[in-house]
């Protein structure tokens, strides 16, 4: 059973929190790069995108978080399946978000010929209704997604995460000690497309 949830679009500190989360013994947490790494798994959630009925306690055995694409997704059903989870909306201003957004994922997406991937069926297609290279679009869904779980989410469940705001708030919220280590800082633009190309060359 999930003990956090993370309700964050990707771009927003996701793989930090991942590696976070891991340190604090909150983990394994799934994440997107996880995905990309398992045949397994990306039949499972390719099959979710395109309908299929979730089976949560198969689609993530063996990990105790989430965050990230493509659960982040489905934060709302996460949420009600796992009423105990706390919950981590990681945020970056709607600004800063698109400029890393345009320069991983979407160029990705763009990139993409596999109309099955969750790059396009889920990020492109669905959190985006197709519009994903629609600046003012994305910005708009981006800014109704934090509003949304802000709106849905309790607030003692809730921890809006700032890109950058380190250990104590997280530790905070989960209960838990602060380590004696840096907050983990991963995941810039360059090692995500080397995170990409590699997942790719599996």
């Amino acid at each position: 059973m999930l003990k956090v949830i993370g309700a964050g679009f990707g771009r927003t500190g996701t793989d930090s929190m991942r590696e976070a989360l891991n340190l604090l013994g909150v983990g394994p947490c799934h994440h997107m790069f996880e995905v990309l790494q398992d045949e397994r798994q990306q039949k499972m959630w390719r099959a979710l995108a395109q309908g299929a009925t979730p089976n949560w306690p198969e689609l993530l055995r063996g990990f105790s978080s989430c965050v990230d694409w493509p659960s982040a997704a489905y934060w709302r059903e996460l949420s009600k399946f796992c009423p105990d989870a706390m919950v981590v909306l990681t945020w970056r201003t709607a600004e800063s978000w698109w400029a890393s957004f345009e320069r991983t994922i979407l160029s990705v997406i763009k990139a993409s010929t596999d109309p099955d991937s969750l790059g396009v069926a889920l990020v492109a297609e669905q959190v985006f209704g197709g519009r994903p290279d629609d600046r003012a679009h994305a910005i708009a869904t981006y800014e109704a997604h934090v509003e949304e779980v802000k709106a849905t989410i309790s607030p003692e469940r809730l921890l809006i995460y700032s890109v950058g705001s380190g250990w104590e708030p997280l530790c905070r919220h989960l209960g838990l000690p602060v380590p004696d280590a840096p907050f983990p800082r991963r995941n810039a633009s360059d090692d995500f497309h080397a995170a990409v190309d590699a997942a790719e060359k599996r």
